[in-house]
């Protein structure tokens, strides 16, 4: 049985973890971290990993970008390891979790579907046939009115995946706004784009466009509760692991 302080646990992906983890006879939630304490949790809630003294073997964390510095502090120094799914860090935030990855075990994804990660396997192997070919290559993403970070981490993730497959020299810049330009799009950048509205739960296009020919990529979510698994599994994994920086791509090949 793998227990579990869940960050976040009261925010709308908090409840996905906490109903699913209800039913995963290998997950134990044994207590919630949550600055919003109007919600009923099966487990006690505080308001910071500080202030909690029950033992556990890792955290999911699904909680704000403004919360993650402490929450990597307060893992480092109780050597737990962390699932840290929270997106839209800083560059300081990137390096703080690096620098804490060093003393814990830290497993960070801008996603958490294993479709997603999957297609950053396949994106790697298309870009360089498509791109020698000529085809531009854009990004467009949408989710929910309520999401804060633009463009999603995600995106941005699928972008590097393409990215990775060029040498230092090659690499393509991202544009997210062309409207302050009047120019011919250059052929070594990608454009990322975000769409807001409703209660799309996430979509994302990898566009490759060439001469009399357009090739997608596509990954469509129709709920949360595939993100919530994947952290479950997440959390599986890295439990008893040392500390190190782990990604959903050693889960998926479970090493």
């Amino acid at each position: 049985m793998i227990k579990v302080i869940l960050h976040g646990c009261n925010g709308r992906m908090g409840q996905v973890i906490t109903n699913l983890a209800a039913q995963d006879p290998d997950i134990a939630i044994v207590a919630g971290i949550d600055v919003n304490d109007s919600v009923q949790n099966a487990y006690p809630v505080y308001r910071s990993l500080a202030e909690c003294g029950d033992e556990a073997d890792v955290v999911v964390d699904f909680a704000s970008a403004s919360a993650v510095d402490a929450l990597l502090d307060a893992c480092v120094l109780r050597g737990l390891p962390c699932v840290l799914c929270t997106t839209g860090l800083t560059q300081a935030q990137l390096a703080h979790v690096k620098e804490a990855s060093q003393k814990a075990a830290i497993l960070r994804s801008a996603n958490m579907s294993l479709g997603v990660n999957l297609l950053m396997k396949l994106l790697k192997e298309a870009a360089p046939i498509l791109a020698n070919a000529g085809f531009d290559i854009e990004v467009v993403e949408k989710h929910h009115n309520q999401k804060l970070d633009a463009p999603s981490g995600t995106a941005i993730a699928l972008a590097d995946a393409v990215n990775e497959a060029f040498p230092e020299e090659e690499k393509y810049e991202y544009v997210y706004d062309r409207s302050g330009r009047r120019e011919k799009r250059p052929q070594k950048e990608i454009g990322i784009s975000a769409v807001r509205g409703g209660t799309i739960v996430g979509c994302h296009d990898v566009i490759f466009a060439g001469a009399d020919e357009v090739i997608t990529f596509s990954h469509t979510a129709y709920s949360r509760a595939l993100f919530g698994k994947g952290a479950l599994e997440a959390a599986k994994f890295l439990a008893g692991r040392p500390a190190g920086l782990y990604s959903m791509a050693n889960v998926i090949d479970g090493e």
